[in-house]
């Protein structure tokens, strides 16, 4: 499998506060992985790093294999907050990504009609986010990330602020739409349960200044459903992501 997404030897520090010490990852192609660490240990900051929103004091990021250190443009990245705008229909701020690579309004819609019903929102193309569920919402704002860049997507804790029940079901959903998409993905996560059964491989990160502890190969058979949650398997390797983090 191709890199889509190689980052050597990162380090930042923001005045007298060192964030990240020395971290390289690897994301290849058709896989899913999961970065979990404590809060504040810099997994934001490194997001950043990639998406080419900051700059580095020291490494760099590659994206199949050219380097695009502090260079946007090439990755979509989606935060925890929808950030969709709310004084545009559901319909124009999914295909906003579209207009701003200069496609005409009236295609980018076609284009982004085009995936309305497989991402779950067929029907609610002329709502506003204020008139939608957060779990809707979110599956709007994951479609608008897809339609800036289908291949590598960066999601930063993308269903940390929704209830347990939809949270389990947009897990399910989101195992399902990669399957589909072959997307290449990085996922930054709080929640042990949630790594584990996403993932195809693991970071863990200690605190900050933050460094990679260990590299898990999740080798868990897919598609996973609900089952697995209490598998032999699946509980030892969750009892081990704990024990590295000394929870």
């Amino acid at each position: 499998m191709n890199d889509k997404i190689k980052v050597t030897e990162i380090k930042k520090s923001y005045s007298d506060l060192d964030t990240i010490e020395n971290i390289s990852l690897t994301l290849k192609e058709n896989r899913i992985v999961s970065i979990i660490g404590p809060s504040g240990c810099g997994k934001t900051t490194l997001f950043e790093i990639i998406s080419g929103l900051d700059r580095p004091d020291r490494g760099s990021v590659f994206i199949e294999g050219i380097e695009y250190t502090g260079r946007t443009g090439r990755v979509s990245y989606m935060r925890q907050k929808d950030l969709l705008l709310p004084w545009l229909t559901i319909l124009d701020n999914v295909s906003l990504p579209v207009v701003l690579k200069g496609e005409e309004k009236e295609s980018a819609r076609k284009t982004a009609l085009g995936f309305f019903e497989v991402f779950g929102l067929k029907g609610f193309e002329n709502y506003y986010p204020s008139q939608l569920s957060g779990g809707m919402k979110q599956r709007a704002a994951f479609l608008r990330s897809y339609m800036f860049s289908n291949d590598i997507m960066l999601l930063d804790e993308p269903f940390g602020g929704l209830d347990a029940i939809t949270r389990r079901k947009m897990q399910l959903w989101l195992q399902e739409l990669i399957s589909r998409f072959r997307s290449s993905i990085l996922f930054i996560t709080h929640s042990v349960d949630e790594a584990v059964f996403l993932s195809d491989e693991i970071y863990v990160l200690s605190k900050r200044p933050a460094t990679v502890i260990e590299i898990l190969e999740i080798n868990l058979k897919k598609p996973r459903d609900i089952s697995v949650f209490s598998s032999a398997d699946f509980i030892k390797i969750k009892e081990e992501i704990l024990s590295l983090l000394n929870i």
